[in-house]
C-alpha cells in the first residue's frame, strides 16, 4: 500500500503539484500574502514523502555501504530545514530531486518484446514417420534418433541430419546468411530454419532445449539478465557524500554556534545538479537522435556508446543491402553475346522459385528482354534446373550438377569460376548438351557509404569488426571492400557471443550492429546493440538498445560523435555542480547565505546543468 501511494507521489501529476507548492511557497510571502499554511507542506509531503520511504527502505533491506543512499541525504536536509522552520527550502530539493527522478525513468524506460516474437518462431509440430506411416505429432515428442520428413516451406522442427533428399534451406534465422543453403544426404540442418524446396528425411539429433534454436532463445535470456540497470552518479557518490555532508554541517555548527548555517550546508550540499546532469543531458541527445532517424532506447545504451572502442558489423543487411543482383555475365561462347545468354538463362529459370533464378528473371526485366516460354521444365532440388528454350535444351545450376549430366568444365573455366568465388558470388552455369555456354553471377550489394563510413569510425579510435555467417571467403571479400581487417565468417549465433565476449574480456567496450534474428543474442551481449530498423527483424530491433530506422549505415559515426558528446557534456556537468555546491558550502560556513537562498542557489546550479545539456539537442554532428 506505502509503495503504491510512493509511486503516485513520484508521478508527473503529483510532481507538477509539488513545483505549483514551492513556487507559490517563495512568491506569496513577497506579495504580503501570509497563507495559513505554507504551500511548501504539499511539497514536502508528495515529493519528500517517497524520498524518506527509499531512504529508510534502502537503510533496512541495502548490503553494506549502499544502505547510505542519496535520499538519505536529501531526507536529513530536508528534515533540518522543516526542524528550523524553513519550509520552502525543504520543498524545494525535494521537488527538484523528484524531477531528477523522473528524468532518468523515462531516458531508462525500454521495450521488451522481442524475446516473445522469438519465442512465436519455435515451431510446435513435426511429421514424425514410424513403420513408414506420417503422424504429425507435438515437438515435445520428438526424440534423438526419430526420423522426421520435411515438406517444402515447412519450418524444421528439430535439430538433425539429412537421410534421404536433397533441398535448400534457408537459414538466414540462425547465421543470417542472404541466400538458401543446398542440403543433401549426412548435412546437418537446425531447428527454425525453413525448407524451401525439395522433401527431406531427417534424423534427429538435438531436440527440445538442446535445439538450436532453443539455444538461440536462451542466449537473449542470459544476455538481457547481464544488462544491469543504469544506477545514479550520486547514489554511486552517495557513500562518501552523506558523511562528508553532515560532518561539514556538525562541523560548521559548533564552530559558529548557528544551526541555520548547518541547515544551509545541508541543503546546498544536496546532489540535485548531480542527479539531473546525465538525465538531461541524454533526453537532448535522445532528442537530437529522433530527428535524424535514430532511435535510441535508454540512456544507458547512448552514454555506453559514447566509451565504445570496437564496433562489430554483421554483413548481409548490415554492410551491405541484403539483396542478390547479378553482378557478372560471362560468356564461354565467342558467337554468344551476353545479353543472349541472359535471355536463356532467364527464360529457363522463369517458373523457377529459387532466390538465384528469381533474381535472375528480375534483371533480365530490368534491361527490357523478353523471355521465352520455357518448356519441359524440371527442378532437380539442391542442384539446379532443367528447361527447354526455343528448342534449345539447357541445364542451369552448379558445376556438380552440369558434371553428373556429362558438362566436364575445362581448366579456364575452373579458374573463371574460383575468381567468382572468392569475390564471394554465387554463380549460376548455363550448359547444353554437353558444353557449358557461361556462367552468371550474383552477389549481394555492398553499401556505397561502408567504407567512408568504417574510415570515419577510425578516425574517431573506434575498431570495425566483421562478424557474419556467410562463408569465411565471402567475408573476407566484403570485409576488403569496406576496409575492415579483423574478420571472422561461418559463425552461428553463439559463434558471434564468444567473440563478443572475447573482445570484452580484452577490455574493450564492443558495439554490436545487426539486422538479423540471428543477431539478436549478439546485440544483447554487447556493451551497445544497434539494429537496422527499417529492413531488420522485429527482433533484432527488440533486442538492440538503439535502432537506424533509415538503415543508412553513414549514420553509425554520427552516433558515436553524438554520444562522445553526451558523455563529455555529462562530466562537465557533473564538474560544474560539484564546484558550485563546494562554493556554497563555503559561503554558507561563512553565514553569507540562509536556507532559503541557499535553495535558491542550489536551484541554480540545477537550472545551469539543464542549460548545458540543452545545448546538445541543436548541435550540428553530421
Amino acid at each position: 500500500m506505502i509503495q503504491k501511494v510512493c509511486d503516485w507521489a513520484s508521478g508527473v501529476p503529483a510532481t507538477i503539484i509539488s513545483g505549483l507548492c514551492v513556487a507559490l511557497s517563495f512568491i506569496l510571502p513577497r506579495l504580503g500574502v501570509s497563507p495559513a499554511i505554507d504551500p511548501a507542506w504539499a511539497a514536502v509531503v508528495l515529493s519528500g514523502g517517497p524520498l524518506l520511504y527509499l531512504a529508510i527502505w534502502r537503510m533496512a533491506y541495502n548490503p553494506g555501504i549502499s544502505k547510505i543512499s542519496s535520499p538519505l541525504l536529501i531526507t536529513i536536509a530536508m528534515l533540518a530545514a522543516i526542524a528550523i522552520g524553513d519550509l520552502f527550502a525543504a520543498g524545494e530539493v525535494a521537488f527538484i530531486m523528484a524531477i531528477g527522478a523522473i528524468l532518468e525513468q523515462i531516458t531508462t524506460n525500454r521495450a521488451k518484446k522481442g524475446l516473445k516474437t522469438l519465442l512465436s518462431l519455435a515451431p510446435l509440430q513435426g511429421r514424425k514417420i514410424n513403420n513408414g506411416i506420417e503422424e504429425m505429432v507435438a515437438v515435445q515428442e520428438i526424440c534423438p534418433g526419430d526420423t522426421l520428413r520435411i515438406l517444402p516451406g515447412e519450418t524444421i522442427p528439430v535439430d538433425g541430419t539429412i537421410i534421404d533428399g536433397e533441398t535448400s534451406v534457408d537459414q538466414s534465422i540462425m547465421t543470417g546468411e542472404s541466400l538458401p543453403v543446398d542440403k543433401s544426404v549426412g548435412e546437418n540442418v537446425f531447428c527454425g530454419t525453413i525448407n524451401r524446396f525439395g522433401a527431406i528425411d531427417i534424423m534427429a539429433t538435438n531436440v527440445g532445449a538442446d535445439s538450436s534454436l532453443q539455444k538461440l532463445i536462451r542466449l537473449v535470456q542470459e544476455a538481457e539478465n547481464k544488462q544491469a540497470p543504469m544506477q545514479r552518479i550520486a547514489d554511486k557518490c552517495a557513500s562518501w557524500l552523506v558523511p562528508v555532508a553532515v560532518a561539514v554541517a556538525v562541523i560548521a555548527g559548533l564552530v559558529t554556534q548557528n544551526i541555520v548555517r548547518a541547515v544551509t550546508v545541508l541543503v546546498v550540499f544536496c546532489p540535485c545538479a548531480l542527479v539531473l546532469a546525465t538525465p538531461t543531458a541524454i533526453m537532448a541527445a535522445i532528442g537530437q537522435a529522433t530527428k535524424h532517424g535514430v532511435i535510441i532506447k535508454s540512456g544507458e545504451a547512448l552514454e555506453k556508446m559514447g566509451k565504445v572502442s570496437t564496433i562489430a558489423f554483421d554483413k548481409t543487411g548490415t554492410l551491405t543491402y541484403g539483396r542478390l543482383e547479378v553482378s557478372d555475365i560471362l560468356s564461354f561462347e565467342k558467337d554468344l553475346h551476353e545479353n543472349k545468354l541472359l535471355f536463356l538463362a532467364a527464360s529457363a529459370e522463369s517458373k523457377s522459385e529459387h532466390p538465384l533464378g528469381k533474381a535472375i528473371v528480375a534483371y533480365a526485366q530490368t534491361k527490357n528482354i523478353s523471355l521465352a516460354e520455357a518448356k519441359a521444365f524440371k527442378m532437380i532440388s539442391g542442384k539446379g534446373i532443367y528447361a527447354e528454350v526455343d528448342g534449345r535444351k539447357l541445364l542451369c545450376g552448379k558445376e556438380k550438377f552440369l558434371e553428373e549430366n556429362g558438362v566436364i568444365l575445362p581448366e579456364a573455366m575452373c579458374e573463371d569460376l574460383q575468381r567468382l568465388r572468392s569475390q564471394g558470388k554465387a554463380s549460376i552455369l548455363i550448359a547444353e548438351k554437353n558444353r557449358c555456354l557461361g556462367v552468371i553471377a550474383l552477389a549481394d550489394v555492398m553499401r556505397p557509404e561502408a567504407r567512408d563510413m568504417v574510415a570515419r569510425l577510425a578516425a574517431m579510435n573506434a575498431t570495425a569488426v566483421l562478424l557474419t555467417g556467410d562463408h569465411s571467403t565471402t567475408a573476407q571479400y566484403f570485409a576488403e571492400q569496406a576496409g575492415i581487417s579483423q574478420v571472422y565468417g561461418d559463425l552461428l549465433p553463439e559463434d558471434k557471443v564468444k567473440h563478443i565476449e572475447k573482445l570484452q574480456e580484452q577490455g574493450q567496450d564492443v558495439c554490436m550492429i545487426g539486422d538479423g534474428v540471428n543477431d539478436a543474442p549478439a546485440l544483447k551481449i554487447a556493451n551497445v546493440g544497434v539494429a537496422m530498423g527499417s529492413m531488420g527483424s522485429d527482433i533484432a530491433v527488440e533486442a538492440a538498445d538503439i535502432a537506424l530506422m533509415s538503415d543508412e549505415i553513414s549514420k553509425i559515426p554520427y552516433l558515436k560523435r553524438l554520444a562522445n558528446a553526451t558523455v563529455n557534456t555529462i562530466k562537465l556537468s557533473i564538474t560544474l555542480s560539484m564546484c558550485i555546491n563546494f562554493a556554497a558550502v563555503a559561503l554558507s560556513t561563512l553565514g553569507m547565505l540562509t536556507p532559503t537562498t541557499g535553495a535558491l542557489v542550489h536551484n541554480a546550479g540545477s537550472c545551469l546543468v539543464v542549460l548545458i545539456a540543452a545545448l546538445l539537442y541543436d548541435r550540428k554532428f553530421v
